[in-house]
């Protein structure tokens, strides 16, 4: 938003101060500098004190539009007539979500709906018997920054500069959550000896866990890295000859729901800017990204339909190179800037009557 000429001021929940800049660069890669406010959030309130708080302050400084994703907030900004988007990455969920979600959608205030999938807007529109069509709702899938990938050396290069070794190499990065398909890639490890997979991304716990299974169960060739800060993925992905994205068909999230129908992965667009072959589960949501000529896609039910495509790569140079070329051609679409056009488009400043 800052690059596209917008004065930006993020509210955040949690105590003063917020994390200094050079923290959240390493961590976010993020290159541009804005406010960031905090107001509070005790977990007795869910929520609701800090999109109050939030909401106000952001009133008083002037906001042209308020961008939120907490459904609280943004049923009081739509209510009060202020110009609100609002970004929904599953569906309203517990007793208060669905309320909250009419609310913001028949206020006055309600500008534009952002949802990750069309999945998602299919299933929200026949749940709250709306059309849910542009220009008001908009798909803005999640994205990359094309930047940090530009330029990436040859796995071999890659792999030399981070020191592991000269094995070909298949690479997972995200959570450590139930249904993301580490059974599987478990069982890869053991039918593949010779290839070095790569896990990044758990909190320690989980981590320490798989470590202490993986030794049990005389597994060497799986390298655990627990969470990698943003900036260095690109170059770890870059030392993959192949990445792994082996969701089940029920995908946990850090709030206990299953995301499984409606997800819209930050790997995959990750993977894609990567230029490096991508097999990938085939699931039903994720090929409104991935497609046959782009990735691998396979039954993640399928251990051995993983295993041999996995020999099949390793066997076929010129085939990495093709759906490396075509991955990076698809990731075009999906910078983090072009989405952010998208969402923005035509939401210049309408002031109403008392309108901040």
């Amino acid at each position: 938003m800052v690059r596209l000429g917008h004065q930006v001021d993020l509210w955040t929940p949690g105590p003063s101060p917020a994390p200094g800049w050079a923290e959240l660069r390493r961590t976010y890669d993020v290159r541009e500098s804005f406010e960031i406010h905090r107001a509070g959030s005790a977990a007795v309130f869910r929520r609701w004190d800090y999109s109050l708080g939030a909401a106000r302050q952001a009133m008083a400084a002037g906001a042209d539009l308020f961008y939120v994703w907490p459904y609280q907030a943004a049923a009081l900004l739509s209510q009060w007539g202020r110009p609100t988007a609002l970004e929904v990455h599953d569906r309203p969920a517990g007793l208060a979500g669905p309320p909250l979600f009419r609310l913001f959608l028949n206020g006055r205030g309600a500008r534009r709906l952002l949802v990750i999938t069309d999945a998602l807007r299919q299933w929200l529109a026949t749940r709250f018997r709306r059309s849910l069509v542009p220009p008001v709702t908009v798909i803005t899938p999640s994205g990359v920054d094309l930047e940090s990938y530009e330029g990436m050396p040859a796995p071999r290069e890659a792999r030399a500069r981070l020191g592991w070794g000269e094995s070909f190499t298949a690479s997972y990065t995200g959570h450590l959550y139930a249904g993301r398909g580490l059974e599987l890639m478990l069982e890869l490890a053991r039918r593949a000896s010779q290839t070095t997979f790569v896990w990044a991304g758990g909190e320690p716990e989980a981590v320490g866990a798989w470590a202490g299974r993986l030794e049990a169960e005389k597994i060497d060739n799986v390298r655990l890295l627990g969470f990698v800060p943003q900036r260095e993925l690109p170059l770890m992905h870059a030392a993959s000859d192949v990445l792994l994205m082996p969701y089940q068909r029920s995908i946990a999230v850090s709030s206990g729901g299953d995301t499984a129908a409606f997800a819209s992965p930050l790997k995959a667009f990750e993977y894609l800017a990567a230029g490096r072959p991508i097999l990938s589960s085939d699931l039903p949501v994720l090929r409104e990204v991935l497609n046959e000529g782009n990735a691998v896609l396979l039954d993640p039910e399928s251990v051995e339909a993983w295993a041999s495509a996995l020999r099949d790569l390793a066997a076929d140079a010129a085939r990495r190179v093709r759906l490396g070329q075509a991955a990076r051609a698809a990731a075009a679409r999906y910078s983090w800037l072009e989405r952010t056009r998208r969402a923005l488009e035509g939401l210049e400043p309408r002031r109403a009557a008392g309108a901040g």
